[in-house]
């Protein structure tokens, strides 16, 4: 005769830093970078790939402080969007999705802060006297510097917001509304790239960078951080 097997419930705890903060922070930095070339900071403000060379050239000369503080900051940002990605994936890990759609979202989310780091550092160097006023040399990296920043950041990200809203959705881990969120923002930075074909599709980047910082909050926040096991008595 066999004895009855007993079995005891525990809940487990995912081990990393809080992601709503991360993201947070990872949000404050880019804005204050961002704010200090926008027109609410002064005029010039960062000019449009659509902007004359004259145009480009004037901003960067007149406001070279502002550009070398935006460089640094934005810089500074991808470090938390590496640390949110690397948390992000290893709590799926951690609750049962074995997708591909997690390794998905680990190569978009490093890859938009590798490309946010080199961005930035080209940023950087349009902000040294003698960099403007080449006009040759100033356009190259104008062009190069907005192919990064621009649909260089948003598509990769479209990978993590489409990598985490797919395996978190199919597994019910994320509600539906956030999962749609997540889909629109992934599609949006998918198609983002065509803006390196027409200046039209140039409100894409903005419409995957702005929502992206609350999605990510809202990741966050309502993605579960305990796991409950079931063991032998």
């Amino acid at each position: 005769m066999t004895s009855p097997t007993n079995f005891s419930t525990s809940t487990s705890r995912h081990q990393g830093p809080p992601l709503q903060i991360v993201a947070a922070v990872y949000m404050l930095i880019f804005l204050t970078g961002l704010y200090s070339v926008s027109p609410l900071r002064g005029k010039p403000s960062f000019p449009p790939p659509s902007e004359s060379l004259e145009v480009i050239a004037a901003f960067f000369l007149a406001r070279s402080s502002a550009v070398l503080f935006c460089a640094a900051l934005h810089f500074g940002a991808a470090i938390p969007l590496g640390i949110f990605t690397a948390t992000i994936v290893s709590r799926l890990r951690f609750l049962g999705v074995r997708a591909a759609g997690s390794y998905i979202a680990l190569f978009g989310g490093f890859a938009t802060a590798i490309i946010m780091v080199i961005s930035s550092a080209v940023l950087w160097m349009m902000s040294y006297p003698g960099i403007a006023q080449d006009s040759t040399l100033l356009q190259a990296l104008y062009r190069l510097q907005f192919a990064l920043g621009g649909p260089g950041f948003s598509v990769p990200f479209g990978l993590l917001a489409a990598g985490v809203s797919v395996t978190a959705g199919l597994t019910k881990l994320l509600p539906k509304w956030l999962v749609v969120f997540g889909l629109i923002i992934a599609i949006a930075g998918e198609l983002s790239w065509l803006n390196l074909l027409s200046s039209k599709a140039l409100v894409l980047i903005p419409l995957t960078r702005f929502p992206g910082f609350v999605w990510l909050i809202a990741v966050g926040i309502i993605l579960p951080k305990t796991i409950a096991r079931t063991e032998n008595a």
